[in-house]
């Protein structure tokens, strides 16, 4: 059967290229090389029977409130969110917290005397968000709202070392600490201060939401709606070279320059190569999944109504233990990443029994096994909780990539994501989205805006291809807010 296009790979930026391009009229075929659909949304029985633990993302912050997933029906497809009564908590001895609140106000109120300096910088950002998004969570280009964007690029240019420096709080400079952690580098670089103020607006506008019954609903619900219109998915068909691929006019890869070079790297121009060549990849991560008996024991009540929970303490110790992964060291009180869906989805885990989930950083490649470290910092904070263990299952950098290939020495993030390579990913072009052989286009993470789960990055790219290849327009607007 012909294509008129090809997507390779099921991530959520595969599955939101091959929905844009099919929604455009083209028939489109997407091909997996797994056994299912998702790419990082994928859930599974890994530790006990009966426990369903995300085996990659597990919140989405960026999900619920995706320019382009509000254009898409994934309800009727089965996709329902739960929302924590606290989107994400920071614990810090001796039993007090930072809490992100569905408001700025409530929010800014935990914070005591940097409750209106964080009023004053997150207030605005949030009412400006549903018409800065599409320009944010997209690639360089002039914005819709200039002025709206130069305003929120002052607060999000600098470190997040140097924007807590408006607050005068160990709580209110480690909850914007732990935000900015999510960028997986030094948290002394610039625009590290852009992934915490876009992470907290998110959940001031949407809280940070749970898909019940577990990160693979998202992708059923794209798979769904994408068939429904007419498209074809093809599972187990690894792509290794482009004769693995039917013929097409266009080919879009959900895939990391890595992959793609070894795939039709003869296809590219010499300069074009080079580039691809030299991306860059960043931290990997270790995670760890349990089985519990209970839920987490937190010291702070808050942490116990918070879907997410950022572990590592004070800005300082946060610091230092990013810049230690940087360095090809292991910390030993690392920033962990923890989440406890089963408290506000109970098709997670047998009545009574509960779910966990949680990463740390660590150098790309690394395969020093972290379990210990990170259970020591959630004890840390919530004395016996190793004591509710039923069972655990670890990933390594090594086990993560085998699992998913796009995940390179373990980086969940399509590549660094630092100045240097946050508009210019893979290549310094002005659509990043083009590789230099006619027909072929990247769509994954290592495009702008990166790493997400959001869809961003294919519904940009096969916007372009649309525009290149077949002379069609997006045959829709993205969703303003």
């Amino acid at each position: 059967m012909h294509y008129d296009a090809v997507v390779v790979g099921s991530g959520p930026n595969g599955l939101s290229a091959a929905i844009t391009l099919q929604r455009a009229g083209l028939g489109v075929l997407l091909l997996e090389g797994k056994p299912t659909v998702g790419g990082g949304m994928r859930t599974a029985e890994l530790t006990m029977p009966g426990f369903h633990h995300d085996v990659c993302s597990a919140i989405h912050p960026l999900g619920v409130g995706s320019p382009f997933f509000q254009t898409l029906p994934l309800a009727d497809f089965g996709l329902t969110f739960t929302s924590p009564p606290v989107a994400a908590a920071h614990p810090l001895d001796g039993g007090r917290a930072a809490v992100l609140c569905g408001s700025v106000t409530d929010t800014a109120t935990g914070l005591g005397e940097d409750g209106k300096t964080y009023a004053s910088l997150m207030g605005p950002i949030v009412n400006d968000w549903p018409t800065m998004a599409s320009d944010v969570l997209g690639p360089l280009r002039w914005p819709k709202h200039p002025v709206d964007m130069a305003s929120f690029g002052l607060s999000a240019l600098p470190p997040v070392t140097l924007l807590t420096k408006r607050f005068q709080t160990e709580e209110a400079q480690a909850l914007f600490a732990g935000m900015a952690a999510h960028a997986i580098q030094p948290l002394t670089n610039l625009t590290t201060s852009a992934i915490a103020l876009v992470l907290m607006a998110a959940g001031h506008l949407h809280n940070w939401p749970v898909p019940v019954g577990g990160s693979q609903q998202i992708a059923n619900a794209l798979a769904g709606y994408f068939q429904s219109i007419g498209g074809t998915i093809e599972t187990d068909r690894m792509v290794r070279s482009m004769q693995d691929i039917p013929p097409a006019r266009a080919v879009l890869f959900d895939l990391t320059p890595k992959q793609i070079l070894q795939i039709a790297g003869d296809r590219f121009s010499g300069l074009y190569r080079r580039q691809l060549e030299n991306y860059r990849y960043g931290f990997g991560v270790f995670k760890v999944d349990w089985a519990l008996d209970g839920p987490i024991p937190f010291t702070n009540t808050d942490c116990r109504q918070a879907g997410t929970i950022h572990l590592g303490g004070t800005l300082d110790e946060i610091t230092a233990a990013e810049q230690a992964v940087a360095d090809g060291k292991h910390p030993d009180k690392p920033y962990v990443l923890l989440a406890q869906q089963s408290l506000f989805d109970n098709t997670r885990a047998p009545a009574g029994k509960h779910t966990a989930w949680a990463y740390c950083h660590v150098p790309n490649g690394s395969t020093v096994d972290q379990t210990d470290v990170i259970e020591r910092q959630i004890e840390r904070f919530a004395p016996g909780f190793r004591d509710r263990i039923l069972a655990r299952h670890t990933m390594n950098t090594v086990q993560m990539e085998t699992y998913n290939p796009n995940y390179i020495g373990g980086d969940i993030n399509g590549g660094m994501i630092d100045i240097s390579q946050l508009f210019t990913r893979p290549v310094i072009s002005l659509s990043p989205y083009k590789t230099s052989a006619d027909g072929l286009y990247i769509c994954s993470s290592s495009t702008p805006p990166g790493g997400g789960v959001h869809g961003m990055c294919g519904y940009h790219a096969a916007r372009v291809a649309l525009a290149d290849v077949f002379d069609k327009p997006v045959p829709f607007a993205l969703a303003q807010g």
